[in-house]
């Protein structure tokens, strides 16, 4: 994970941290981690050591180990009011939860397009049977994968669609998603207009 791939994924933290928690439990997890202010500057690279660090504070603080931090992450991304341009991005990468899967390939260049120094790891998806699939990606940092997790949790749930996940590391730094489509119309969904103009 590069410095500016770091900026950005401390402020998810930070705002993940804040929104969900609070202020307070983000000043002292931050404080903790050893950062000259809390309130990071998403633009500004910044290293893996304060990564690490910051995973650390908060899954000590919320007494959850750090896979479950980052599904957490990974649903907060998607869910929350605050990040409704990621789920607006997200969602116009297909009709259906099966689409948006499909699309998963191209999403580290439609990332670039928002922000284009942002180098995020590629995605390969593969069909292994009748609604199975495989999603793998080399994170450039351990345990991301769980990000992953939560997202596709959350846009499934977004979809409406019932699905099984399960994250397993497949060595050499490689993490692998085992994505099982139970049900593709399981609820009525989240509204969403396709038509309808960012704003």
């Amino acid at each position: 994970m590069d410095g500016m791939i770091h900026g950005l994924f401390n402020k998810a933290l930070q705002r993940f941290a804040s929104d969900t928690y609070g202020a307070s439990l983000w000043v002292r997890v931050a404080a903790g981690a050893g950062l000259p202010q809390p309130d990071v500057e998403a633009m500004m690279p910044a290293d893996q050591a304060s990564t690490e660090a910051l995973l650390r504070g908060l899954s000590d603080a919320l007494d959850r180990p750090r896979d479950a931090v980052l599904e957490d992450v990974g649903i907060y991304l998607v869910s929350h009011p605050s990040s409704a341009g990621i789920r607006r991005l997200l969602r116009f990468c297909g009709a259906g939860f099966e689409e948006f899967l499909h699309s998963l390939d191209d999403l580290p260049d439609r990332a670039r397009l928002a922000v284009a120094e942002l180098d995020l790891p590629a995605l390969e998806l593969r069909q292994c049977g009748p609604d199975r699939y495989s999603l793998s990606c080399r994170p450039h940092m351990r345990g991301l994968g769980h990000v992953l997790v939560g997202l596709l949790r959350a846009m499934a749930d977004d979809y409406g669609a019932l699905v099984t996940l399960e994250h397993r590391e497949a060595g050499q730094g490689r993490e692998v998603i085992e994505i099982a489509l139970v049900l593709a119309a399981f609820t009525e969904g989240r509204e969403f207009d396709l038509g309808a103009r960012a704003g």
